[in-house]
């Protein structure tokens, strides 16, 4: 083969290839992405969406349930639940009396909907806000990891959906579910698969990711909690941050070794949004008792207290009092949504107020109405802008800065469902892979194209 054929073969390879890459997108492959910070980055996405909004691809009839989409390559996996003949959900979402019925995980094509496969197990529930399950699968190495809202915990052939091990929390840890079901994010750390699970020495159990056999457990806590685990590196140390209710602890990911602990006790078990890191620094927001920021130094056994909220009531909060939300932190500034919805602009250095804007979440602000309660916005970064994604089933394109909220697009993609909070509202996280966001509510999954072409 002459020089030039040579060359010609390898540029037609290095097209194809690129072409491939572009066409097969990014992943979504768990709770925030590939990289666990909910930044979207992807390129060739619109900056403004069309008359009419944009594409709806698909839509694929599913269950109730809380739990975002995970998608890797050309498949979306996600779960949801199944009400046995007869049953029904009480119109009291703190009404924990047991429904039968089945919890299911599945597998759909990413450019048809089409269901390839589905996992289902009887699964009794008796939580509070029983729509369905909580946590978004978790994809790697050809192997799906859910956790159900009772505490199953399913290892499943990510192609086959066969299962491979399965645990059950409540009976192999004697814990009964939380509150709210069990929601914490499962993670993928080497060989190990990170779970929130509870009880006495275990709030967080490491299992192997293969055999399902315990590797470690690690803290002791009344109860839980809901908040994802997740692994940053702080003081010079690579460390799995477990906050529970009682307070926000360093581990270490191999052997489960508790590196610090600061207490903070928080109302209602409500550890919900993933802590975030700015440098050295680790931020941690809830509902009622609101935001705490700590700071690191290196070769120090723990951190310090940099600052926190000095209010201590859902109605009158002087920082951030997040409920579900997952603040982003950047260039020196903190934004969140606060307990009534607020969409709000923190200082990172002092956590004073710069400005708050209630455009994106549609609440009226009025903390008499508890129809504005627990108001809900999904913050996703894309390059010099925002995708945020609203309860109500909206859309919103928007500028984030420290002097202001600019909005730049908006269109509705789903119909709001799920009535428990006393007003409808969608609760799932979105995913966003293949130039596309995959939303769920309780009765459909659908694909939105946001490409640029």
């Amino acid at each position: 083969m002459s020089t030039r054929q040579t060359h010609y073969i390898l540029g037609l390879f290095l097209i194809f290839g690129t072409a491939a890459q572009l066409a097969h997108g990014d992943d979504w492959p768990q709770w925030l992405g590939p990289h666990r910070d909910g930044v979207w980055r992807e390129s060739g996405i619109i900056e403004q969406f069309p008359e009419g909004g944009p594409t709806v691809k698909w839509r694929t009839p599913i269950g109730g349930g809380y739990s975002g989409p995970a998608v890797v390559g050309n498949r979306v996996f996600v779960t949801d639940r199944q009400l046995a003949g007869g049953q029904r959900i009480s119109p009291n979402a703190f009404d924990r009396s047991p429904t039968q019925g089945s919890e299911r995980v599945l597998c759909l094509d990413a450019e048809s909907g089409e269901i390839l496969w589905t996992h289902e197990y009887p699964c009794e529930y008796s939580i509070s806000y029983a729509a369905g399950p909580r946590t978004t699968p978790v994809v790697t190495g050809g192997k799906l990891y859910s956790v159900g809202a009772e505490g199953d915990l399913v290892c499943l052939d990510a192609e086959t959906g066969e299962p491979l091990w399965s645990k059950q929390f409540k009976e192999d840890y004697d814990m009964p579910a939380p509150v709210w079901g069990f929601s914490g994010h499962p993670l993928v750390d080497g060989k190990r698969l990170i779970c929130l699970v509870g009880g006495q020495g275990s709030v967080a159990v490491a299992f192997d990711k293969d055999s399902g056999e315990e590797i470690w457990r690690s803290l002791s806590a009344a109860e839980p909690g809901y908040c994802p685990p997740v692994i940053l590196e702080l003081g010079g140390k690579r460390q799995l941050i477990i906050w529970h209710p009682q307070a926000i602890n360093g581990l270490d990911p191999e052997t489960g070794e508790v590196y610090w602990s600061t207490p903070f006790d928080v109302r209602a078990g409500m550890t919900i949004p993933t802590p975030r890191q700015a440098g050295q620094r680790l931020f941690v927001t809830n509902f009622y008792d609101g935001p705490m920021m700590l700071e690191f130094k290196e070769g120090q056994a723990g951190p310090d207290l940099l600052w926190r909220g000095n209010s201590h009531s859902e109605r009158n909060t002087d920082k951030l009092h997040s409920v579900m939300s997952t603040p982003v932190i950047q260039d020196g500034h903190i934004y969140g949504v606060d307990s009534y919805g607020q969409l709000r602009c923190l200082d990172l250095e002092t956590g004073e107020r710069s400005w708050e804007d209630l455009t994106a979440s549609g609440s009226t602000g009025d903390l008499r109405d508890s129809s504005n309660r627990w108001a809900n916005v999904f913050l996703i970064p894309h390059e010099d802008r925002f995708f945020l994604a609203n309860e109500k089933g909206d859309l919103i394109i928007a500028k984030l800065t420290p002097t202001g909220y600019e909005e730049l697009s908006r269109a509705h993609v789903i119909e709001a469902d799920n009535p428990m909070p006393g007003r409808k509202v969608v609760w799932s996280h979105p995913a966003l892979a293949n130039r596309c966001a995959y939303l769920r509510n309780d009765s459909e999954i659908i694909c939105v194209d946001l490409s640029k072409d």
